[in-house]
């Protein structure tokens, strides 16, 4: 059957980025951001990267439960595609892919060469039986993302070949995260229980010891396919700092790279600090359980949606740095829907309106649920709430309980949390609103919206009508379902004696970044 390829443009840029090795990623990571550019680095390699951030809840890609570990993951493993600034698939393990005419059938051509940390082929084998296992493996959190998977096989040693039960041009957005993470098949076929310490991939870092809880340390891999472009020799990870305490554990050198919030940027740059903002897919947001009172009531959520001053709650949380935003996507991104700009305002009467009409006389009970998170933003929206005639109650709980709690027990009516964005954006949209959604509490789904996300799987993401159709499913998940986005928060980092990070709205990088 002949090959459909992509719009010449894309394919071009797709086939320059892949003509060699050192050139491609180059040329890729410089469509991230640059390399080692910025103030603070040397250019020498050596050093150590000791970044506050955050610990993964698993190093193994098929069981993680937070979207955001794939920031952490990405440092001992490769996924098979990646996103430039744009969020449009580039060359990573893969060198290129094809589609077939009917579009059920995608080609994988992985790199050349290509080794996993313990020195063990990474080919085509290896990736195929990645795939089939987290497509398979009982407990994957992975596998409803491809459902759409019939048969995964590889055809000689580069070409990885996936045979799908429907027409789904998403799998190059796909595989450029978690679920196109792939593992060394030697461990996990030895003891897959271990991975959740002892990750084994391909990527610039290998873990050579893992505290639970507080630390992990790393040395750079020289069999990484693209080790010229670290330029240090190791990687200590930790948590996110204390707050009360970031700028001065940055100034001691305690890390050298730590992520802040908006109340300290004023005293990182006091300090000396370099302070750097970087575009995010992260969008902070409130979960509501429409299974659970009083959110099983439309009215209820719909004054919900208006009683939320998102501006005073972004100057709280996070001193007024973001935009205030009512979808899951940034502007700028291909599914951002422009019509929904404003939809739903702040709008304090209308939500009292909402509940009168509905005929509550009296102020609805309900608890709102924290893991201690920006207290200050909780206080605020619960202040909010009483004010247009909800009385929320706070109920706080362990930050280490909150996924457990709120999105696999789905025991919590109303949540304050924050989507770190998807790959791809059906991903995004079957995460949040899907019926198997981690992030969907209440898992439930809509017709309307699944006809639409068909729609967007069948079209070439370089259509043209392929915009139009992922704002579409913008516009009917915003407006149908309970989820109140609230603001675009980028990362914010204070470095020491670190060159700058490159930008990727996606993922943290660090090929190119030095240390003086």
């Amino acid at each position: 059957m002949p090959l459909r390829t992509r719009t010449s443009t894309n394919l071009n840029r797709r086939t320059f980025l892949g003509a060699s090795l050192g050139a491609g990623l180059i040329l890729a990571l410089e469509a991230c951001g640059g390399t080692s550019t910025g103030s603070g680095g040397s250019g020498g390699a050596g050093g150590t990267i000791k970044w506050a951030w955050q610990l993964p809840t698993t190093w193994d890609p098929v069981t993680s439960s937070a979207g955001s570990d794939v920031q952490m993951l990405a440092l001992a493993y490769d996924p098979i595609t990646a996103l430039d600034e744009q969020g449009n698939a580039i060359p990573w393990l893969a060198e290129s892919w094809k589609y077939d005419e009917s579009g059920t059938k995608v080609t994988f051509t992985l790199r050349s060469g290509l080794t996993f940390s313990d020195g063990s082929p990474l080919d085509a084998t290896a990736v195929a039986t990645s795939i089939e296992r987290g497509r398979t493996q009982q407990g994957s959190l992975i596998a409803p993302q491809m459902k759409t998977i019939a048969k995964v096989s590889a055809s000689g040693e580069r070409d990885v070949v996936l045979e799908l039960s429907e027409v789904d041009y998403q799998y190059p957005l796909l595989f450029a995260g978690k679920t196109g993470m792939v593992v060394n098949p030697a461990a996990f076929e030895k003891d897959a229980a271990a991975l959740a310490t002892q990750p084994a991939g391909s990527g610039p870092f290998t873990v050579t010891k893992y505290v639970q809880n507080d630390h992990a340390s790393l040395k750079k891999n020289d069999r990484f396919f693209a080790a010229d472009e670290i330029k240090v020799s190791a990687f200590d990870l930790y948590p996110q700092a204390d707050p009360a305490t970031v700028v001065a554990a940055v100034q001691s050198g305690q890390y050298n790279v730590a992520r802040l919030g908006g109340a300290q940027v004023q005293q990182a740059k006091d300090a000396g600090l370099e302070v750097q903002v970087l575009d995010s897919m992260f969008v902070y947001c409130l979960d509501v359980h429409t299974g659970m009172a009083p959110f099983d009531d439309p009215a209820v959520v719909e004054a919900l949606k208006y009683a939320i001053d998102r501006e005073k709650i972004k100057k709280v949380a996070n001193f007024g740095i973001g935009d205030v935003n009512y979808q899951p996507f940034p502007p700028g991104y291909v599914g951002f829907n422009p019509d929904l700009g404003d939809v739903y305002a702040f709008d304090p009467d209308k939500a009292r309106q909402l509940l009168a009409d509905a005929g509550y006389t009296d102020p609805v009970p309900a608890v709102f649920t924290s893991s201690g998170f920006a207290p200050a933003a909780v206080e605020l929206i619960q202040a909010q709430l009483k004010d247009v005639g909800i009385d929320a109650t706070i109920d706080t709980i362990p930050q280490t309980q909150h996924t457990q709690l709120v999105y696999i027990e789905r025991s919590k009516a109303l949540t304050y949390d924050g989507f770190a964005g998807r790959e791809s954006p059906v991903q995004a949209f079957q995460v949040l609103f899907g019926a198997e959604g981690l992030m969907n509490p209440d898992r439930t789904s809509s017709p309307e919206l699944e006809a639409q996300l068909k729609k967007v799987k069948e079209t070439p993401t370089d259509d043209p009508a392929y915009a139009g159709l992922l704002q579409e499913a913008t516009r009917i998940a915003v407006t149908t379902f309970p989820n109140v986005f609230l603001y675009l928060a980028p990362s914010i980092v204070a470095r020491k004696g670190v060159s700058a990070l490159p930008k990727s709205p996606s993922l943290r990088r660090f090929e190119g970044v030095t240390t003086s």
